[in-house]
């Protein structure tokens, strides 16, 4: 029933922890490199050119950098398994470095890109060499175009082998690594355009203005990814239901099982990276006694908990007046 009950669940949620927190490593390491490179390519030519543009996205670039660094202690620290002093395990640890991480991306990235908009509104900087600036700008465009290819393909895979779309995933899955590196690689790729086109009328009309409001609006789309990233995170952190569609499913399986009657209670709740914590109220087939009541009960424990799916699980016995529930 547990293999069962495996499969009903990671179709509608998310993966098994220790195939999803492999992948999600990946894809950080992946976005890691690419940020360091990028950032020490736009540092070197935002100060050749004095571009507040190229400057912002340089700071974005190295926030990014920084973020990966607690985005891969969230995929290690999340994995460790459950003790005497942690009894669901360590998984939500990866929402609170990934966590640290968006509150990195908003106070780091967006609050300095602000910053530099507002400094080069004041004491405006012509730009010195565009060509320089343009370079450096498709040279980073290729290189978060490659993270973001690679990211959204495992994406895509996962998703698409669980029966649920990649975008509905990213934002709503159980995997906050991927999440970030996703959206940090999108919002990359956004801030570059924006950069550009802020050079580009720079240029065109000699005023820079539109440069100082590129580095505004590159702190803009830092901060609403940040609070996007937050927002997810604190949702997993005081506990995440699974769709509805796999609380359905869990049911059903359960119902299907031999020695179960009836379900009267469920709760699911992620505690981790594709980690379920199921509690359910079950009625169980025959009349035996309590002693063999109470191994029939641990027996189901142990089979549910062999899944790597589930985390823990706890059954206890549903009352005769309580009603059951078929979803």
């Amino acid at each position: 029933m547990a293999r069962c009950y495996a499969r009903a669940a990671t179709r509608s949620s998310s993966p098994g922890s220790s195939r999803a927190a492999q992948n999600g490593e990946m894809v950080v390491v992946i976005a890691f490199l690419a940020n360091i490179a990028i950032a020490i390519a736009k540092t070197g030519v935002a100060l050749l050119t004095g571009s507040a543009s190229l400057l912002a996205e340089a700071i974005h670039s190295w926030a990014d950098a920084g973020n990966e660094v607690f985005l891969l202690i969230a995929d290690r620290t999340g994995r460790r398994e459950r003790d005497s002093e942690h009894p669901t395990g360590y998984g939500r640890d990866a929402y609170v470095w990934s966590l640290f991480a968006a509150v990195g991306v908003f106070s780091v990235g967006a609050v300095l890109s602000v910053v530099t908009g507002v400094q080069e509104l004041l004491d405006p900087e012509p730009v010195t060499d565009y060509t320089a600036a343009y370079i450096v700008l498709a040279i980073a465009f290729v290189l978060e175009g490659f993270s973001l290819t690679q990211s959204t393909r495992q994406a895509r895979r996962t998703a698409a082998g669980y029966q649920r779309g990649t975008l509905d995933y990213v934002i709503n899955g159980s995997n906050p690594t991927l999440r970030a590196v996703v959206a940090e690689d999108t919002a990359a790729l956004a801030g570059l355009i924006i950069a550009a086109l802020a050079i580009l009328l720079h240029q065109l009309t000699g005023d820079p203005l539109f440069d100082a409001i590129g580095s505004l609006l590159i702190g803009v789309l830092l901060g609403v990814v940040a609070i996007l990233l937050i927002g997810r995170n604190r949702r997993f952190l005081i506990g995440a239901a699974p769709p509805p569609q796999v609380r359905a499913r869990v049911i059903a399986t359960m119902l299907a099982h031999s020695e179960i009657e009836r379900v009267t209670y469920l709760h699911l709740e992620f505690i981790g990276v594709g980690r379920l914590f199921l509690v359910a109220a079950v009625d169980l087939t025959g009349n035996d006694r309590e002693e063999q009541i109470a191994e029939r009960l641990k027996r189901l424990n142990r089979d549910f908990e062999t899944d790597e799916v589930i985390s823990r699980v706890v059954l206890t016995l549903s009352a005769r007046e309580d009603p059951s529930i078929t979803s």
